[in-house]
């Protein structure tokens, strides 16, 4: 006997249901495991919360299944997915599903909208067989509820959690009210605690520069558009959220501010957010695609003998975070203690003053036990006494370690490396591969700049070393940055060898000429070295600018370099770029 359509739907939507009930019972069970809910929210427990008011209705809406978050009295009966919990739901469950094969010509739905989040007030059976039918949408009366912190289409308990938060932040700081399109909207609901107590901070460094109590109002702003904003700004300027996209730009910015506590309490630097955010980037991508045989490498590769930095990074770095006017304003400044050092430090200070600066200073010491010792603590009061006299920012940190691996570690949190040069690199190759400075200007991710011995200079004519490589034109930029910013004159030298012909002058006249830069060219024959030093006399410059070394790390060991011809023999200042 054959059963009727009417049995066989019913039969039909009974087995679906037990599928559903199946379905419901796994996404409990791996909710316990992975620990995320899949449970739905409560609308009435969102409203009381977010404190919802006054209502709109917006008719009859097609909305997103996915969006749907909760219910306003159903939320125990299903699951997130609107599977149901329990077997006493099957009468409904069934005679809904008996009643439609999909469901078109079913009735809508009634739900409330909380921000892009939606609550089925009647018609919870319905999502549930649409879900299971695999619907994408369903038709919906929508009443919208308004509320000073919306919710996302895909709220859970923990966003809720964060959604609360925020609105006691809002309820303290008016800040969405006082700055239209302002969101901090975060994932880290524990978090705006910080936000607060950076406000009070700034309040009372306000109040502190002002000789007067700052009101509630002011600090909030003052707090939003100099210190929250110009953040934000730089985040958005180098695209962060790529890498962090379950992360909102609130998230990003507390990040931020606990990498640079952690980065300043670790290097004894004050650091800026332009810093936090490079290394917060780097973090993120660290030995990505990189196998155990490229580590390896790198773990028993010496220092002298590793390969630097790609040629142009440090640029790049500079330009990303729009620093066109100040290249030069986060100086480090190894220091020894001796007189000649001392020398280094007026002329760093000098950059710092035109570059609207600070120097980082250094003491490196070979026993934990000397950090605190007498040298070090007048090594310190000197260089602090130093840089109040200059009207200049300065830190000093002691710290242990080997000479040129710390500088060139610490290099990274500067953007110019300054040293005196007492001992300049060695003519024999095994002279050379214990040698500190080959090692600093192999390996440090920024430009150095090398005083020899006790010579000073006024860095008022400047001498390009220019044969058109990679390393020139990162010289080339810097020296157009010095004439522009501190109106420094150039003589441009291009030397005719074998690798190097005439028409590389022209690609230097061509750059200098988009920035209307003058500019005195002159093209030698020759030694490289010689025609360098020789050009530097009959010019009078007093100040050298050229790339770094053009070999890789074993050949340069084995052959030297123009380099280390110059740091011997030029008395005047060199600047060493990458």
């Amino acid at each position: 006997m054959v059963a009727d359509p009417e049995t066989l739907r019913h039969q039909v939507a009974v087995r679906d249901f037990k599928r559903a009930r199946r379905e419901a019972s796994m996404q409990q069970l791996m909710a316990r495991i992975t620990g995320e809910s899949a449970d739905l929210l409560a609308y009435n427990e969102v409203c009381a919360r977010l404190k919802v008011s006054d209502s709109v209705d917006l008719g009859v809406q097609e909305i997103a299944l996915d969006a749907i978050v909760g219910s306003v009295g159903r939320y125990k009966d299903f699951t997130r997915s609107f599977m149901p919990k329990n077997d006493q739901a099957e009468t409904r469950w069934v005679g809904v599903k008996t009643a439609v094969n999909d469901m078109v010509g079913m009735p809508p739905i009634d739900v409330y909208k909380v921000g892009d989040a939606y609550f089925v007030n009647d018609g919870n059976h319905r999502v549930s067989v649409a879900r299971q039918l695999g619907s994408k949408t369903i038709a919906a009366y929508v009443t919208e509820v308004v509320s000073r912190v919306p919710l996302t289409d895909h709220a859970d308990p923990d966003e809720l959690i964060c959604k609360e938060r925020y609105l006691e932040f809002l309820e303290k700081t008016n800040l969405d009210t006082l700055r239209d399109g302002a969101n901090l909207s975060m994932t880290f609901a524990g978090h705006y605690r910080n936000l607060r107590e950076q406000i009070e901070a700034h309040q009372a460094s306000m109040a502190e520069r002002q000789g007067a109590p700052v009101p509630d109002v002011q600090a909030v702003t003052a707090w939003y558009d100099d210190v929250y904003l110009p953040v934000i700004r730089i985040i958005r300027e180098q695209g962060i959220l790529h890498n962090f996209p379950e992360r909102t730009e609130a998230d990003m910015y507390v990040l931020l501010s606990e990498r640079r506590a952690q980065l300043e309490d670790a290097l004894g630097w004050s650091l800026d957010t332009e810093t936090a955010v490079t290394d917060l980037v780097k973090r993120s991508q660290t030995w990505r695609g990189a196998g155990v045989g490229v580590r390896l490498r790198g773990a028993m590769t010496p220092l002298s003998l590793e390969d630097g930095p790609q040629t142009g990074e440090w640029r790049r770095r500079m330009l990303a975070v729009r620093h066109y006017d100040r290249l030069f304003a986060k100086i480090l400044v190894p220091i020894r203690g001796i007189p000649e050092d001392w020398l280094m430090v007026q002329a760093a200070l000098a950059v710092a003053r035109r570059e609207q600066g600070r120097l980082m200073g250094l003491h490196i010491v070979t026993e934990t036990a000397q950090k605190e010792g007498v040298v070090a603590s007048q090594i310190k009061h000197v260089f602090d006494k130093r840089c109040e006299n200059a009207g200049v920012q300065g830190e000093l940190v002691v710290t242990t370690g080997k000479v040129a691996r710390t500088i060139t570690e610490r290099a990274a949190w500067a953007v110019l490396v300054m040293v005196n040069l007492m001992y300049p690199p060695a003519k024999t190759p095994l002279r050379r591969l214990g040698s500190g400075c080959n090692m600093l200007i192999q390996r440090s991710p920024r430009p150095v700049f090398v005083l020899p011995g006790r010579r000073g200079s006024n860095m008022k004519h400047a001498l390009l070393a220019y044969d058109g490589s990679p390393k020139a034109s990162e010289a080339l930029f810097v020296a157009a940055y010095l004439a522009v910013r501190w109106c420094v004159s150039l003589t441009i030298l291009t030397v005719e060898t074998r690798y190097t012909s005439a028409e590389s002058m022209l690609l230097a006249q061509e750059y200098l000429a988009k920035y209307n830069i003058a500019a005195n060219f002159v093209l030698r024959e020759g030694y490289i070295g010689k025609a360098v030093l020789e050009t530097v006399a009959l010019h009078h410059c007093d100040l050298v600018i050229m790339g770094g070394v053009g070999f890789r790390p074993v050949p340069h060991l084995v052959l030297g370099s123009t380099v280390d011809l110059m740091l011997r023999e030029c008395k005047q200042p060199i600047l060493i770029c990458r």
